[in-house]
C-alpha cells in the first residue's frame, strides 16, 4: 500500500517517469564510470571527467523523438563536449583568458538555443562541458586524460540511452496538431450537417466542444517548454508551423456561425466539406507517413475543384446593391477556409515527404521539394533576435556576462574548487533580477542544509569509503529526482551531498569540504544576482509588452503592404507590383521574438500580472493579422488581374489600410504604456457601399457581368474588415493586462 502510494505521489509530480529514468540511468552510470576511472585506471582526472560527463549527458539532458534522432542529437553534444574540454583545457590557466573564453562560449551555446529546441535543451550539458575544464587549471598534457574521461562518458551515455530504459517515442507537438485537424474537421461536417438540417443541434454542440478541447490542449503542450519545440529538420519545422495555422483556423471557423435558417449557400457548404476532407487527410498522413499521399493530394484537389466552382458562381455577377459585400460573405469565408486548410495540408505534406526520405538522403541532407535548407533557417531564426528588445539575446548577454565574471572572480579569488562558483551562478540565473534573487536564497538554503547533511554523514562514516561508494548511487538517484520532484532548494541540497561524497571518495578532506562549498555557491549567487541588477532587470512581464508591440505593428505593416501590392497589379499604368518581402520578413521575426517572450514570461516564477487567458488572446491575435496578409497575398498572386481604372476603388482599399495600420499603431503603443487602448473601430457602412460603387464603375467587363478582379478587391475589403473585428477581441484583454 505504501509502494503505491509512493508511485502515484512520483507519479503526479514526474510525467512519464521521465525524471526517474534519467536519475535512474545516471545512478548507475556515474558511480560505475568514477569507480572505473579512480580505482580500475587510477586515474582521477579521468574519473573526474567520467563522472561529471555522464552526469552532463545523461542527468541534464533528455532529447526526445525516434530512438535514431535522439542517439544522433546525443552523439553531436559528445563531439561538442569533447571540443569544449579541449578549448576549456587552453585557456584555464589565465584568469583573465579563462573568463573571456567562458564569456564568449556560453553567449554562443545560449544564444544558440534560439535556432533549435535541440540546442535549448541541451545548453546546461554544453555549458558544462566547459565550465568543467575551464574552471580547473590544468596543462596541455592533461587534455588526454579529460577527454578520455568525456569520451568514455560519451560512449556508455550512447549504450545507456538506447539499452537503459529508454524512454518512448513521444512527439505530443504531433500528437496534438493530429487531434485538432480530426475535431476540426468533425466540426465542419457537423456545421454543414445543422446547416442544411440533416444534424442535430447536440451533435454540433458535441463537435463545438471537442475542436475547442483539441485546440486548448494543443496550445497548452505547445507553450509546455520554455523555448520552441522545434528542430532543424524539414519534418520539425513544417509540424510546429500547424499550431499557429490550427489555432487560426479555429478563429475562422468560430466566426462563420451556423444558420439553419434562411437562404443556404450549398456552394459553399461543399467548400466546408471538402476541407474536412483535407483535414481528415492530414491527420491521417501525420498519423502514418509512410503510407502513399494519394489521399491527401485528391482531397486538395477536391477542394480546389469545390472553391472554383463557388468563385466561378461569385464571379459569373457583378456585386449589386447595398447587400453586395453581405451577398459575397459566405464565398469569402470559404475562400479564407480554403486557403488556410491548403496552407495546412502543405505542410503536413512537406512533414510527409521529408521524413519518407531514404537514410541517405536524409544523412546527405537532400530535401524535399519546396523545403527551404536548414542553415537558411538556422540564420533566419537568430537574426530574427539580433535586436536590441530581443528577450533571449538580452538573457543571453547576462548569462554570458555573469559566467564570465563568476570564472573571473573564482580564479582571482582562489577559490579552492572554482567551478563550484560557476555552477552557482549559473544555478540561479533568471530572467529577471528578483527571479535570481529568490533563486540564490534558495540555493544557499539547499546548500546549507545538503552541506549538514552531507557533513553528518561524513561525521559518521569516517573514513570508511566502501559505505561512500554504497551512498553515492543514491545520492545521485535523489539529486536527479528532487528538482522536479520537490524543489529547486533540494535539488540542490542533493548535489551537494553528491559532490561531498564524490570529493570524499577522491581526496578525503571530511566535512570541512561542504563549507567550501556553501562559500562558492554564495560568490557565484552574488554574481549572478549583480548582473540580474545590471543588465535588463525588469523581466519577461515587462518584455512581453514590447514584443506585442512590435510583432503588432510588422504585421500590420505587413498586411498594408500585400493590399497595396494587390490594388497595384491592377493599374496597368503603374511600375510592377513588389510583393511585400521584406515586410513579411520582420512580421515573422517579431513572431518568432514574441513567441519566445511568452514562453519565457510563462516559464518566469511569481505572479503574473494579467491573465493567462489575456494574455494569450493578445499573441494569438499576431497570428490572425500574419495570415491574413499571407491570404491577401495568395488572393492577388495566383491569378491573371484585368486592367482598367482603379483609381476610385484604390482610393477606399487605401483608406481603409491606413486606419488600419494606424489603429494598430496606436495598439501597440498602449500596450507599452503610451497611450490608452484605443477603441475598436466601428463597422463604416458607408465605406462599404463606395467600395461596392467603385467597383461596379470601374470593374465590369462591359456586357453586365462580373469580373474575379472585381471579386477580389471586395475580398480584399473583408480581409481588412476581419483585421477590424480583430480589435473586438484584443481590446478588453488588453485593457486588462495593461491596467494590472
Amino acid at each position: 500500500m505504501a509502494s503505491a502510494r509512493a508511485l502515484n505521489w512520483l507519479r503526479t509530480r514526474d510525467r512519464g517517469f521521465a525524471a526517474l529514468r534519467r536519475s535512474a540511468r545516471t545512478a548507475l552510470v556515474m558511480p560505475s564510470l568514477f569507480a572505473f576511472g579512480d580505482k580500475v585506471i587510477g586515474n582521477p582526472t579521468l574519473a573526474t571527467f567520467a563522472a561529471f560527463g555522464s552526469f552532463a549527458m545523461l542527468l541534464l539532458v533528455d532529447f526526445a523523438g525516434p530512438m535514431r534522432n535522439r542517439l544522433r542529437a546525443q552523439a553531436a553534444l559528445a563531439v561538442t563536449g569533447a571540443v569544449f574540454v579541449c578549448f576549456g583545457t587552453l585557456v584555464s590557466n589565465s584568469a583573465w583568458v579563462a573568463a573571456a573564453a567562458m564569456t564568449l562560449v556560453a553567449f554562443g551555446v545560449l544564444f544558440a538555443g534560439v535556432v533549435s529546441s535541440v540546442l535549448a535543451g541541451a545548453t546546461t550539458s554544453l555549458l558544462l562541458a566547459f565550465i568543467l575544464p575551464v574552471s580547473i587549471p590544468g596543462p596541455v598534457s592533461s587534455i588526454p586524460d579529460r577527454l578520455a574521461g568525456w569520451g568514455l562518458a560519451s560512449v556508455v551515455a550512447l549504450l545507456a540511452i538506447a539499452l537503459l530504459w529508454p524512454a518512448p517515442a513521444r512527439d505530443p507537438v504531433r500528437s496534438g496538431a493530429i487531434a485538432a485537424c480530426r475535431a476540426l474537421a468533425a466540426r465542419l461536417r457537423a456545421e454543414v450537417a445543422h446547416v442544411l438540417g440533416e444534424g442535430s443541434a447536440a451533435e454540433h454542440d458535441a463537435a463545438l466542444a471537442g475542436s475547442d478541447g483539441a485546440l486548448a490542449a494543443l496550445q497548452a503542450t505547445f507553450f509546455a517548454t520554455p523555448y520552441r519545440p522545434t528542430g532543424l529538420s524539414t519534418a520539425a519545422r513544417a509540424i510546429v508551423r500547424l499550431v499557429d495555422e490550427l489555432k487560426w483556423l479555429d478563429a475562422i471557423v468560430a466566426q462563420a456561425a451556423p444558420r439553419p435558417a434562411g437562404k443556404v449557400d450549398r456552394r459553399a457548404c461543399a467548400v466546408k466539406v471538402a476541407a474536412a476532407s483535407v483535414l481528415e487527410c492530414s491527420a491521417d498522413a501525420l498519423d502514418a507517413p509512410q503510407r502513399a499521399a494519394a489521399p491527401l493530394h485528391t482531397a486538395l484537389a477536391d477542394l480546389d475543384a469545390a472553391l472554383g466552382a463557388l468563385e466561378q458562381h461569385a464571379t459569373s455577377t457583378p456585386p449589386d446593391g447595398d447587400d453586395a459585400i453581405t451577398s459575397l460573405d459566405p464565398s469569402f469565408r470559404a475562400q479564407e477556409l480554403s486557403f488556410i486548410v491548403t496552407q495546412i495540408a502543405g505542410n503536413v505534406d512537406l512533414a510527409v515527404m521529408a521524413e519518407r526520405r531514404s537514410w541517405l538522403d536524409q544523412l546527405l541532407g537532400r530535401r524535399p521539394a519546396g523545403a527551404s535548407g536548414g542553415l537558411a533557417t538556422a540564420q533566419e531564426r537568430a537574426g530574427a533576435h539580433v535586436e536590441r528588445h530581443s528577450l533571449w539575446l538580452q538573457n543571453s548577454v547576462r548569462g554570458a556576462v555573469a559566467l564570465g565574471l563568476a570564472v573571473l572572480v573564482a580564479d582571482l579569488s582562489g577559490a579552492q574548487h572554482a567551478f563550484w562558483v560557476v555552477l552557482g551562478a549559473l544555478a540561479v540565473l533568471r530572467t529577471n533580477a528578483l527571479s535570481t534573487g529568490q533563486n540564490a536564497v534558495r540555493g544557499l538554503v539547499g546548500t546549507t542544509v545538503g552541506f549538514a547533511v552531507g557533513g553528518v554523514l561524513i561525521v559518521l562514516i569516517g573514513t570508511n569509503t566502501t559505505v561512500l561508494w554504497v551512498l553515492l548511487p543514491f545520492a545521485v538517484l535523489f539529486a536527479g529526482l528532487a528538482p522536479a520532484t520537490i524543489s529547486f532548494a533540494a535539488g540542490q541540497a542533493a548535489f551537494t551531498v553528491t559532490l561531498l561524497i564524490l570529493f570524499n571518495l577522491i581526496a578525503p578532506e571530511g566535512w570541512k569540504i561542504g563549507l567550501v562549498r556553501i562559500e562558492d555557491v554564495a560568490i557565484g549567487s552574488a554574481v549572478s544576482l549583480a548582473v540580474g541588477l545590471l543588465f535588463w532587470p525588469r523581466g519577461a512581464a515587462t518584455a512581453l509588452g514590447t514584443a506585442l508591440a512590435e510583432a503588432y505593428v510588422d504585421s500590420a505593416n505587413y498586411l498594408a503592404g500585400a493590399v497595396r501590392f494587390g490594388i497595384a497589379r491592377c493599374d496597368a499604368t503603374a511600375p510592377p507590383a513588389r510583393a511585400p518581402e521584406a515586410e513579411a520578413i520582420r512580421a515573422a521575426a517579431a513572431s518568432r521574438r514574441l513567441d519566445d517572450t511568452f514562453r519565457n514570461y510563462l516559464a518566469e516564477r511569481g505572479s503574473k500580472p494579467a491573465a493567462l487567458a489575456e494574455v494569450t488572446s493578445l499573441v494569438t491575435g499576431v497570428v490572425g493579422l500574419r495570415l491574413a496578409a499571407d491570404a491577401v497575398l495568395d488572393l492577388w498572386q495566383r491569378e491573371a488581374v484585368s486592367h482598367g481604372d482603379r483609381s476610385a476603388a484604390q482610393a477606399e482599399l487605401l483608406g481603409n489600410t491606413e486606419r488600419m495600420t494606424r489603429w494598430y499603431g496606436g495598439f501597440a503603443e498602449s500596450l507599452v504604456g503610451r497611450g490608452a487602448v484605443p477603441d475598436p473601430q466601428p463597422r463604416d457602412s458607408l465605406a462599404d457601399r463606395r467600395l461596392v460603387a467603385a467597383v461596379q464603375n470601374d470593374l465590369s467587363d462591359g456586357n453586365g457581368g462580373g469580373t474575379a478582379t472585381a471579386v477580389r478587391m471586395i475580398w480584399t475589403g473583408d480581409h481588412l474588415d476581419a483585421a477590424r473585428r480583430l480589435q473586438d477581441s484584443l481590446v478588453g484583454p488588453a485593457r486588462a493586462a495593461t491596467t494590472a
